[in-house]
């Protein structure tokens, strides 16, 4: 199904013993689409992943740590956390926090300790929430056993030489409207983050387009009118749209304008994810064969 709400998505915990994030997952072909959501004060401890992160705040600020870099940040500022960056995320005392969660599907979702080693095979969000259940800790507590899975070895965590990885896209979602359409793009090794401001309709195509690239569009503000594979829709904020590598379609905004995210797998991506060994798509628990 191309188009989704997050709300209509049951929530799981991401990695319960390291995080209280929570949220509903949308699962691509080369790449996880999240919404996380986290308690006013909650929050991750410091951590890592194999796999290409990048985070845009819709509600609330975050108490964002990338590397050395430690930085409040909210809506409008996206954060990039390459692979094996340290980082951590936690939500300010005074309210609650939500935000898109994209990464590369060459690993889970599921995060590892600042001192574990990668291990042989990547846990599912299945798997890692069945262990936690089994041991005594709460949420983001270690130390239990609810962390004896967790195998310390050489970490693979980097911590220096990270460049500035937090770019101020928009002041808010709802700051003045611009004159002239603007288009922003941050592309990072495997993934490439778009954010658009468009203050006016825009034309309908006389014909749909093949993506070049599998692409999520998550709408903030205002709405567009969309055509997937010969399906017409208007979107409006809080809806997604998923469209796969090669599908025909076109997106503009609609009457008013609109602001809208985006996330797209990189050719660097589908070139890795699709030359993956059956041991290595074992490994990092890629099932299914992408386009």
């Amino acid at each position: 199904m191309p188009f989704h709400r997050f709300e209509a998505i049951e929530q799981s915990y991401l990695t319960p013993d390291l995080s209280t994030a929570r949220g509903p997952v949308i699962e691509g072909d080369y790449l996880w689409f999240c919404l996380v959501n986290k308690t006013a004060g909650t929050g991750s401890e410091l951590h890592y992943h194999p796999n290409e992160l990048l985070i845009f705040p819709v509600t609330g600020k975050i108490n964002a740590v990338v590397g050395k870099d430690r930085r409040v940040v909210g809506t409008g500022t996206f954060v990039h956390a390459p692979a094996f960056a340290r980082h951590s995320m936690r939500a300010t005392e005074d309210g609650d926090l939500s935000y898109l969660y994209m990464k590369d599907k060459t690993w889970t979702v599921v995060g590892l300790a600042v001192d574990e080693k990668v291990p042989e095979r990547a846990l599912s969000i299945d798997e890692i929430n069945r262990l936690h259940a089994q041991g005594k800790g709460k949420l983001g507590e270690r130390g239990d056993e609810s962390t004896r899975h967790r195998q310390k070895g050489t970490s693979s965590m980097v911590v220096e030489g990270i460049d500035t990885c937090f770019y101020p896209v928009i002041d808010g979602f709802d700051a003045p409207a611009v004159s002239g359409r603007r288009e922003t793009t941050i592309e990072g090794e495997r993934l490439a983050f778009g954010f658009v401001d468009a203050p006016h309709a825009g034309n309908a195509p006389a014909a749909e387009t093949a993506a070049l690239h599998e692409v999520f569009f998550y709408i903030v503000r205002g709405a567009v009118d969309v055509s997937l594979s010969g399906e017409r829709r208007r979107l409006s904020p809080g809806d997604v749209m998923h469209v796969r590598r090669g599908e025909p379609f076109w997106l503009v905004a609609a009457d008013g304008g609109a602001r809208y995210a985006s996330v797209r797998s990189t050719d660097w991506l589908e070139h890795r994810i699709d030359s993956m060994p059956e041991d290595e798509r074992e490994q990092s628990r890629l099932h299914n064969r992408a386009n």
